[in-house]
């Protein structure tokens, strides 16, 4: 039966569904392109700590997201899409709406490149832009 389950949820992953919550499952997808081509790559030196997997993320995102499947740690977890799907929806639902900004794609994908305030930053337009500019990615608001 658990090889049910897993099977069913690696099918879902690669058909592009991702685990529900906030950000819808074609923004979702945009902010994994644009961080990994969607794929597991490891970890990488970013802005002067590592950033890791899928969604590339930082030890304190992970910290902040509540440590989805703890027994993978933080880099385990950020390069098995599943887990590190469920870190970014788990860390939009804490951080979205008490900054003030709407919930829109725009708005998670800014909060996911600058932080809990990200969409009030300028620095983060540029993400936002470089996302829109993914084929499949322009239509999303």
């Amino acid at each position: 039966m658990l090889f049910i389950a897993v099977f069913l949820a690696v099918v879902a992953i690669a058909g592009g569904q991702f685990p529900p919550g906030p950000v819808a499952n074609d923004c979702l997808s945009c902010i994994c392109k644009l961080e990994s081509r969607c794929k597991p790559i490891g970890c990488r030196m970013d802005v002067g700590s590592l950033s890791c997997g899928y969604f590339q993320i930082k030890l304190p995102y992970y910290q902040d997201c509540g440590r989805p499947r703890s027994d993978l740690g933080w880099k385990g977890c950020s390069n098995d899409l599943t887990c590190a799907a469920t870190c970014v929806q788990n860390y939009m639902r804490r951080y979205v709406g008490r900054s003030g900004c709407s919930p829109t794609c725009q708005t998670y994908a800014r909060e996911h490149n600058g932080g809990p305030t990200g969409c009030r930053r300028s620095s983060t337009l540029k993400y936002w832009e470089a996302l829109k500019k993914i084929p499949g990615c322009g239509h999303l608001v």
